[in-house]
């Protein structure tokens, strides 16, 4: 990653920063390594490790769901500063903090944004969340917690429970799985409202994963919408996809019944989403329709 000097640094509106809409587990990591082996002129990363540019996830999260926006925004100033130091065209962050913690403070701050709208089977998504949240548990993975503004330890990498879609439900009482479920439609749904409220719907291409990752015609059509070169004749592939180490992903059918269970108990609302593009010919919506 190639940095100038402040006093030549490009205009944060002339830099098109390429978001994902994605939970977790849905092909962040390997659409940040695809970038990173094809792109030209594009500075992509995954989850940010420079100080300087906040990765959004933990307080932020938080944050954002107690509607504590100036502290959010305080952050993006940081981030923004940091991609506009960049001497590239683009900059890709893959990172599935975007839904979680600033989507709608987003263009303030990125007026010249594109997006990549990844969606994978939410069996398999929320199935290898419980598999690695539950890891990352048995390791004692240092900094997966955090303080809220009340006190509270909350899960870095997710939403904090408070967020309205939860309220019907006793959250201390829910499974791990249950708690994803719930997740994975609600980010579903903010990244539905956000591309309809934003009028970004032309600036946003979908990719169902893995298949669409699969497939070098697709891939190349990706980065030819977002107007990213790419290097090579050919597309290159990463060598391997980023699996939770000794757990594979194997979908069983109390995970469909977790599914049902909480489709029924949701406000319709929240799956109305279900029945419209992109979603409604997958094989899997079907959990998602109890009506």
């Amino acid at each position: 990653m190639r940095w100038i000097p402040s006093r030549a640094k490009k205009e944060e509106n002339q830099i098109v920063t390429i978001f994902t809409l994605a939970s977790g587990r849905s092909g962040t990591q390997f659409l940040y390594n695809l970038f990173r082996l094809n792109a030209i002129d594009c500075v992509s990363v995954h989850e940010p490790l420079n100080p300087f540019n906040p990765d959004m996830f933990g307080r932020a999260i938080y944050d954002h769901t107690t509607g504590n926006y100036d502290q959010i925004r305080r952050r993006l100033i940081r981030k923004q500063r940091t991609i506009a130091r960049y001497r590239s065209s683009f900059y890709l962050e893959s990172s599935h903090s975007f839904l979680k913690s600033y989507y709608d403070l987003a263009l303030e701050f990125f007026p010249n944004t594109k997006l990549i709208h990844l969606v994978r089977n939410p069996l398999k998504v929320v199935r290898s969340l419980v598999n690695r949240t539950t890891r990352i548990h048995q390791m004692r993975l240092p900094g997966r917690y955090y303080r809220g503004g009340d006190g509270r330890r909350y899960y870095r990498w997710s939403l904090t429970g408070l967020e309205p879609i939860y309220k019907g439900f006793d959250v201390e009482r829910l499974t791990l799985s249950e708690r994803h479920v719930i997740q994975w439609i609600e980010i579903e749904n903010r990244a539905i409202s956000f591309l309809r409220d934003s009028g970004k719907e032309g600036d946003c291409i979908t990719m169902e994963t893995p298949s669409t990752f699969n497939d070098k015609d697709q891939i190349g059509a990706m980065f030819r919408f977002l107007g990213v070169s790419t290097r090579h004749p050919e597309i290159r592939l990463p060598a391997r996809k980023h699996a939770t180490v000794f757990t594979p992903t194997v979908v069983t059918e109390e995970d469909r019944f977790i599914f049902r269970k909480i489709a029924k108990e949701l406000p319709p609302h929240y799956l109305e989403i279900f029945t419209q593009p992109p979603y409604r010919n997958f094989e899997w919506v079907e959990l998602l329709l109890p009506y």
